[in-house]
């Protein structure tokens, strides 16, 4: 930061004057990206002092549950409140992923008849870039896209259907109220996962109304994810992750828990194929996901 009268202020007095800005989640993460002076402050005392005071018990579940007794939570205090107000946007909670069977094909192989149309990408890519996972998204633009790239199987194909814009794609914040619940993970998950702590935001979550069907997006976090139940299926399945990165930290991969089955089964399938809910969860166990409304038009 270049040597200004404000840059040499106390840590106490900056600090102050961030708090004055704090209605506004968007405001500390635009901070954040001044300097690295107010990075540090921000992501080191400002989200955590948000944190323990919004959700007090999920923070307490979490660090009480750290391997080694760690002083921050998994992923860090910036993803935890990201994750607590944010909705991770249709990309990275799967409502793009254009795949036929969704999931069968990671467990079973892609159709090579597909493959040979599928286009030669790398891996899963965003309409548009991002900011770090550690911010909050400040824009609000309202670009129209044609077409997203996504993947399927090892291959890659285009989701055709018009977005509204790229705030709904995105992570952005969340409608309704911001609340974790213990109740709403144990909806969720399988009941032979009901020893699993997963907090997950209160019904409906961020709702996205789509061409054909509603989107109830919602997030959430396992607390000792890697002691929990539903990682040890996932790991004593050997199951692959997929190029989804996770909405809230840094993890570049997450595991499909719909074809890893450690959802409710109940919810089933709508007419066309597409499940009534799906949930992704990366190694620090946040989850995103998105429950479906029955279509609006056949």
């Amino acid at each position: 930061m270049a040597e200004t009268a404000f840059s040499n202020l106390s840590n106490d007095v900056v600090l102050n004057i961030f708090l004055k800005l704090e209605d506004d989640p968007r405001n500390w993460a635009r901070l954040a990206c001044v300097c690295t002076k107010f990075c540090g402050l921000v992501r080191d005392v400002c989200w955590k002092n948000k944190c323990l005071q919004t959700i007090p018990s999920i923070v307490s579940d979490l660090l009480s549950s750290s391997a080694g007794s760690s002083s921050d939570p998994p992923g860090g205090w910036a993803a935890l409140h990201k994750l607590s107000i944010c909705c991770p946007g249709l990309f990275r909670a799967g409502v793009l992923l254009e795949n036929s069977d969704f999931g069968l094909e990671r467990e079973l192989g892609p159709d090579e008849n597909y493959l040979s149309t599928a286009l030669g990408s790398s891996r899963v890519t965003e309409p548009s870039s991002t900011p770090p996972s550690s911010s909050l998204d400040s824009s609000t633009s309202a670009a129209q896209l044609d077409g997203v790239v996504v993947k399927k199987g090892r291959g890659y194909s285009i989701a055709k259907r018009r977005r509204k814009s790229c705030r709904s794609v995105k992570s952005h914040l969340a409608s309704g109220v911001w609340n974790l619940s213990r109740e709403q993970g144990n909806k969720l998950l399988a009941s032979r996962f009901r020893g699993d702590c997963l907090y997950i935001c209160d019904w409906p979550g961020c709702v996205h109304i789509e061409e054909k069907r509603k989107y109830m997006l919602f997030r959430g976090i396992f607390t000792d994810f890697k002691g929990s139940r539903v990682w040890r299926t996932i790991n004593d399945g050997n199951r692959s992750k997929i190029a989804l990165d996770c909405a809230f930290c840094s993890c570049k991969e997450t595991w499909d828990l719909h074809s890893a089955f450690c959802l409710r089964r109940v919810f089933g399938y709508h007419d066309d194929g597409e499940p009534v809910v799906r949930a992704y969860v990366c190694e620090n166990g946040h989850v995103s996901g998105a429950w479906t409304d029955r279509p609006m038009f056949t």
